[in-house]
């Protein structure tokens, strides 16, 4: 992990071992640390967000410590149990359960209601992210997975971006005659490959992933899945993971094939776009595609809180900490300048003045109003369980073995089967 750390609103210095740059904190004022991942755009509009709340703060400080998604959540889960973790923090969803102990994690920020005003959140929202009866974020956007597609790259290979499954998997072949062996209609990676398999199923059998601590598939449907996937890459319609590790990048929005429009099309976050509509290089154009309803009856895929902020139970001032989570999600300069680089914010004043500067007409809240309008089906928490989900977690383990060639199918299934149950098992004694 390539982790960034500079501090803003004092005099501007070179942090070398961070390569960004910061600023020396002030000695007589309270620092906050807060720390986050994402893209480069996200980064900028953070860091000026921060010196927003300075300005407006004399007496506190903010250091930021920020990143890729690689390696992060390892990284943060370790600070975090070692108690070296920063006082804010942007959390992705699952570490509100699987990263909190009675010495570790978050505190319930109805705590600290008299800074952040709770009443602009829909309580449904606020219960997603409450744990044993503690509200341990703020949710700051709702977000679930949307094709986007490069229209250029498309339009190269005289094609228009598909509307049916049936039409993605009869482009590879196309993509190939015409374009070439490097061209790929749709980029899936190891996770990709999981939340597309979920997809697949839901909409085949219309069922919950997970209902009341039970996998509501079973080993042979997991088989049928793998076996979809597996057929996307024999016609060319996805690269094999080797193929995508060789492009030497830790996430799409960093390779050359998908800046290039060689990776014609991707299966993301909606509060993502944006970094990948950033990525790409000069003259591709990017479009949020159509949900596929020639698979099944069903409403397949799922949304889930896409991240939140906040306090950790180290933090050296909750109070303070608890101000700069208020700012940065209803302060109109702050959330300004942020827009929709975390999603569509769900807090209702964010939102209205989002709405009102004209911030809500991208492609990032085009892709949000797709998913919404879609989606049916909520994420299990144990989904993103790190043993799943982690470097070297089961779902990893399994999309890689089987794209190398090293697994047949059903072993994969039944390997992937016991891993979800394994943890199922754990997170449900």
């Amino acid at each position: 992990m390539q982790k960034r750390a500079g501090t803003v609103c004092i005099t501007a210095v070179l942090v070398l071992t961070a390569v960004c740059t910061g600023c020396a904190p002030d000695d007589k004022g309270q620092v906050i640390r807060f720390s986050w991942w994402g893209g480069e755009s996200r980064h900028q509009a953070t860091i000026e967000a921060a010196e927003r709340f300075c300005e407006k703060h004399p007496g506190l400080t903010v250091r930021t410590e920020y990143g890729a998604w690689s390696g992060w959540e390892d990284a943060a889960a370790a600070a975090l149990y070692a108690g070296t973790e920063p006082d804010v923090m942007q959390v992705n969803w699952n570490w509100l359960s699987d990263f909190s102990s009675d010495t570790a994690g978050f505190l319930d920020l109805n705590t600290l209601s008299q800074y952040i005003d709770l009443s602009q959140y829909d309580k449904e929202k606020l219960d997603m992210c409450t744990v044993g009866g503690e509200l341990r974020c703020v949710p700051v956007s709702e977000t679930g997975r949307v094709f986007l597609w490069n229209a250029g790259t498309f339009a190269k290979a005289g094609l228009t971006p598909p509307e049916s499954f049936a039409a993605l998997c009869a482009a590879g072949d196309v993509f190939r005659e015409r374009l070439g062996e490097d061209y790929y209609p749709l980029a899936l990676g190891w996770y990709d490959r999981m939340l597309f398999l979920v997809y697949y199923l839901q909409c085949r059998y219309g069922r919950e992933w997970v209902s009341s601590g039970t996998l509501q598939y079973s080993q042979s449907e997991l088989a049928e899945g793998l076996q979809v996937i597996g057929m996307l890459e024999e016609r060319h319609v996805i690269p094999p993971l080797k193929a995508i590790a060789g492009g030497g990048a830790d996430s799409f929005d960093k390779d050359e094939n998908w800046i290039t429009g060689r990776y014609a099309g991707i299966y993301e976050w909606d509060s993502s776009t944006g970094k990948f509509v950033d990525a790409l290089a000069d003259g591709q154009t990017l479009t949020v595609g159509s949900y596929f309803t020639d698979i099944g009856d069903y409403h397949g895929g799922f949304s889930k809180i896409a991240l939140g902020f906040a306090v950790t139970k180290h933090a050296k001032d909750p109070a303070a900490a608890a101000q700069l989570i208020s700012f940065l999600v209803s302060d109109s300069e702050a959330v300004t300048l942020l827009g929709t680089e975390r999603g569509i914010p769900l807090n209702h004043k964010a939102y209205d003045i989002c709405a009102q500067a004209g911030l809500l007409g991208d492609i990032s809240a085009q892709a949000y109003a797709q998913m919404d309008a879609w989606t049916e089906f909520r994420i299990d928490p144990a989904f993103e369980n790190a043993a799943l989900k982690g470097v070297n977690g089961v779902y990893e383990d399994v999309f890689t073995a089987l794209s190398y060639g090293d697994l047949p199918v059903s072993q994969g299934a039944e390997r992937l089967y016991a891993g979800i149950q394994a943890v199922l098992a754990g997170a449900n004694p």
